[in-house]
């Protein structure tokens, strides 16, 4: 099914599949196209192609059609139906969707079926979006591999032998297989930003508290995050906005690089990466700051000490969440998960309250770092993709050591609770994405969206797409 603009030509599904959530929306605002059209392609293209990838837990084809349908008569009547009018959009299976079960990864311990929809939820569809589905994840969000023992590994649209990043891969796989234009994800060590790397899309984990996370299953209550994938960073500008109902993002995006102090920050987040990693986001800062960008070195001397206090702080309180559940079905957890939760059910009060006291140290020292600066410059991850039949697969302790890699240049901002972006920057030899991370001060998300789209003006690696 092709739609026409306009005076134009018809435009291929192809073009339409992998088309931005902004030009969805104005081709549908315009009566361009009609909203029903987008949904059928979405659902189409997600029944003939993601049995190879398993990217959704569920897909809700009655819902989304019946949205888009109510869309095409607000459009007809002349009514405003906001910036993302017809929109594709996904759910990481954390987030509450009314009548639909949220399983969190994990049917056997968790299914729960909502009466109401998460607080984003219900902006994302006064804004316009279609919701056409859940995404799978590493069970209750506690992983990167996405190998999950009770829905099965979700797969990489760049190399279906490889993990896709989690803990939100089936959001990041839906994205760059073009299934939707955007999907939610959650971020607690660098689950929307990992995803985004290993996956060639876009991945924005805003200020913590910036964006509600009522109806969204917990991980950890005070390193969670809500945020978007999507095709570019204009895209999750967009999302963002509505997420987090600030309207003033967008009018940022169109100011471009010039006088804006772009901070590398020597050491630790440069250190023991894949050397395509290092050539690629070596290169990306090149890119940005050989313009009107200024360029400076920076310190954060105890950058390698968040990863510890972030840990444990994540373990005690997701051992909290599911002190029950492990109490009495604790064999029903998958390996991994379940030794990692075990951990946290061993930690004292006193050692909760030390990594929170490292906490407060490390934000003033961040912050410091950040003093004359407008951004932080660093890799997403330090290597691309893992294989899923390689360490990905090899027990708990293998991904265990896994998640540290990987959360290696992520969990520091999630304990900050700073803004960031994770932006395609790369290929590997291998063909695989490769992602580098932009990071703000508290509450100057609007900057963050605003370096990430200028560097997307300059390259096109957001516009590359996997051939699945």
């Amino acid at each position: 099914m092709s739609f026409r603009l306009c005076n134009s030509p018809p435009v291929s599904k192809h073009a339409q599949t992998y088309a931005t959530a902004q030009e969805i929306a104005a081709r549908v605002s315009t009566h361009a196209v009609r909203a029903v059209d987008i949904t059928e392609t979405a659902l189409e293209r997600i029944a003939h192609y993601d049995q190879r990838l398993n990217s959704f837990i569920r897909v809700v084809p009655d819902g989304a059609l019946e949205a888009a349908r109510d869309i095409d008569d607000a459009i007809r009547a002349g009514k405003l139906v906001g910036p993302l009018a017809g929109v594709p959009v996904a759910l990481k299976d954390l987030i509450d969707l009314a009548g639909v079960p949220t399983t969190a990864g994990s049917h056997r311990l968790f299914h729960h079926t909502p009466t109401t929809d998460a607080s984003v939820v219900t902006r994302l569809r006064s804004a316009g979006a279609v919701i056409v589905g859940k995404t799978g994840l590493h069970e209750f969000a506690y992983g990167v591999t996405n190998i999950n023992p009770h829905t099965g590994p979700v797969r990489n649209p760049w190399d279906l032998a490889r993990i896709p990043g989690g803990s939100s891969g089936g959001s990041g796989a839906a994205v760059a297989a073009g299934f939707v234009a955007a999907a939610l994800g959650t971020d607690t060590g660098g689950s929307i930003r990992i995803p985004a790397a290993l996956c060639g899309v876009t991945g924005f984990k805003p200020t913590f508290g910036r964006v509600p996370v009522d109806g969204v299953v917990p991980l950890s209550w005070t390193l969670d995050h809500v945020g978007p994938l999507a095709r570019t960073a204009a895209d999750a500008a967009v999302l963002f906005s509505v997420l987090a109902q600030v309207p003033d993002v967008l009018a940022e995006l169109s100011r471009g690089l010039a006088g804006l102090r772009l901070g590398v920050p020597e050491g630790f987040f440069w250190e023991e990466l894949d050397r395509d990693v290092m050539s690629g986001c070596e290169d990306a800062v090149r890119v940005l700051t050989s313009g009107e960008a200024i360029q400076r070195s920076c310190a954060f001397p105890h950058a390698s000490e968040c990863g510890a206090a972030a840990a444990v702080i994540l373990a005690a309180e997701a051992a909290a969440y599911h002190e029950r559940r492990l109490r009495e079905h604790g064999d029903a957890f998958g390996e991994d998960v379940r030794v990692r939760l075990d951990r946290g059910l061993f930690l004292s009060a006193a050692d909760y309250l030390a990594a929170q006291r490292a906490r407060a140290f490390l934000i003033r020292e961040a912050t410091q770092a950040l003093e004359g600066l407008d951004v932080l410059l660093v890799p997403t991850t330090p290597e691309p993709a893992a294989r899923i039949e390689g360490d990905a697969s090899q027990g708990a302790r293998a991904s265990l050591a896994l998640s540290v890699r990987y959360t290696r240049c992520t969990n520091p901002f999630n304990l900050l609770g700073f803004p960031a972006l994770s932006v395609p920057c790369g290929l590997s030899r291998e063909g695989l994405p490769i992602g580098l991370q932009i990071v703000g001060r508290p509450f100057d998300d609007a900057t963050v969206l605003r370096v990430g789209h200028a560097y997307q003006q300059l390259t096109d690696w957001h516009k590359r797409q996997p051939s699945i």
